[in-house]
């Protein structure tokens, strides 16, 4: 038997086949090869076409069926992952009404913002556990106020991976995680948030569905088991949104345990068995997906926006496109730890939830023209992004989370010995890196929900670290030296 993986990320979707028992990737592929656009028709706007994501995903869907040659008969099961925070809405027959809001959209900021303003900080927190601030939820917000020719024509909202399920399924379900995820799920009485939904004058009947994250979600119909290239009939188990996912796809499911990824955005997501929230919700709590634990499992988010989106602009602008990714990590070995006092302010992604929802842009600070090179730029950036990921993991250990063993994917900036070195010489965190990605964790997640594994031992059969990093004494007082400085021109500008 095999599990179906899917990863719909905000530059392509990922399909992996993985084996059931030897948790061996039987293929993978993902689509577009060049990343999928994302439109800013306004400053602070960032939209996708939903559609777009559905074509990729069947495309990245056959290549992997082709490539394997096994049967269609023999997928048992499909997961998917899905990047958070956004919001598609759709008429009752499935038809997407407008693009899709996606998670780096900014405009929703100050819906958020009033709507915590009006409730109350002290009954929000820790009921919601975050503000409303620029999630899901104020984006419909959004789209009411200042959009009511569509929202007159939605029948439901959803989660990017809710509409890629009911385009497999024609089944319009979601989760608690989701909700939860997209602000609103109440923490306190267990169940979607009535009262924010009454702040919003949203009818409860727009809520999808609520299904278990582990379960029978529905099942592919005969159009689109067409279009995939697999089995009508084959049920889908399991959807959580990206980071979730990753923890778990990393073995992340218990308190003290720590997940890190760095594609477009950067994350670090560490697991609690406490609710507990920072009050000025610059990392936030969601549920989080645990299949074996029968108490609740919160994982504690922290995003920076700007990551594989700074290094993208680095190569395609700066440098047009005439030095490879690879060639890019040489050049930033290149240089001096601290990058020479060339300092990298990687926010130019929209709105920066750890900086209070503000939206500074990006900055490059020190620069001289007769000592900075093409190397001191890649190393700043790389620097720079570690950088600002650790200042959120020290906002991280205020609410709890121990940050001494961190998990990532051998991927994307990880792939850089400049940014992993400098992420555990500045944390003094030991850094593993898995052999994993989000759409073979959501092919793992897929066995739980169809109840084929029992055990974490049986679901994680094949992973393994490639690479363990532990901070070196030698260079991390540098390192250190240079953090105090990057986050000197962050707090005074």
């Amino acid at each position: 038997m095999y599990f179906l993986g899917f990863d719909l990320g905000s530059s392509s979707v990922k399909a992996c086949l993985l084996h059931a028992d030897t948790g061996v990737v039987a293929a993978s592929a993902f689509y577009p090869e060049k990343e999928m656009t994302i439109a800013a028709p306004k400053p602070g706007f960032a939209e996708q076409q939903p559609e777009l994501w559905w074509e990729n995903a069947c495309l990245a869907s056959q290549a992997v069926m082709q490539k394997s040659g096994i049967s269609p008969n023999e997928i048992g099961a499909i997961g998917i992952s899905y990047q958070m925070h956004g919001l598609v809405v759709v008429d009752k027959n499935l038809n997407v009404l407008r693009p899709s809001i996606i998670w780096c959209d900014s405009r929703a900021v100050e819906v958020g913002n009033r709507a915590m303003e009006a409730l109350g900080e002290e009954y929000v927190l820790p009921h919601l556990l975050n503000s409303p601030g620029n999630f899901t939820a104020s984006k419909l917000g959004w789209v009411k106020q200042n959009e009511p020719e569509v929202y007159a024509k939605v029948d439901k909202f959803m989660l990017p991976g809710d509409y890629l399920a009911a385009r497999m399924t024609n089944e319009v379900v979601t989760t608690p995680s989701g909700l939860s995820e997209g602000i609103f799920w109440d923490f306190v009485n267990e169940r979607p948030a009535d009262f924010l939904f009454n702040h919003f004058g949203f009818d409860p009947s727009l809520m999808p569905t609520v299904l278990p994250t582990f379960s029978e979600q529905g099942r592919v119909t005969p159009e689109a088991a067409l279009a995939l290239g697999i089995k009508a009939g084959t049920p889908v188990t399991y959807r959580a949104g990206d980071q979730p996912n990753n923890a778990f796809s990393l073995n992340v499911l218990e308190p003290g345990e720590v997940a890190a990824t760095a594609g477009t955005s950067g994350v670090v997501y560490g697991v609690s068995d406490q609710i507990k929230f920072d009050s000025l919700s610059r990392v936030n709590t969601f549920l989080h997906v645990n299949p074996i634990s029968k108490a609740s499992r919160y994982g504690v988010l922290l995003c920076v926006n700007g990551t594989g989106s700074l290094n993208g602009w680095l190569r395609n602008s700066l440098m047009q496109g005439t030095v490879s990714y690879p060639q890019m990590n040489e050049l930033a070995a290149q240089a001096p730890v601290g990058s020479d006092g060339l300092l990298c302010l990687p926010f130019g992604n929209g709105a920066e939830r750890m900086l209070e929802n503000q939206d500074p842009g990006a900055t490059f600070k020190g620069l001289q023209f007769s000592r900075h090179g093409l190397s001191h730029w890649t190393r700043a950036a790389q620097e720079g992004i570690v950088f600002a990921l650790y200042y959120g993991m020290e906002i991280m250990e205020t609410v709890g989370v121990s940050l001494k063993n961190i998990r990532a994917g051998e991927a994307n900036m990880f792939l850089s010995p400049v940014f992993r070195e400098t992420f555990a010489n500045v944390s003094g965190a030991t850094v593993e890196l898995i052999n994993t990605d989000g759409a073979q964790g959501a092919a793992r997640a897929a066995g739980f929900g169809l109840g084929y594994y029992k055990t974490r031992e049986d679901a994680f059969t094949g992973l393994s670290a490639l690479r363990t990093i532990e901070p070196d004494l030698a260079v991390r007082e540098a390192t250190k030296e240079a953090y105090g400085k990057w986050k000197e021109a962050l707090v005074n500008g």
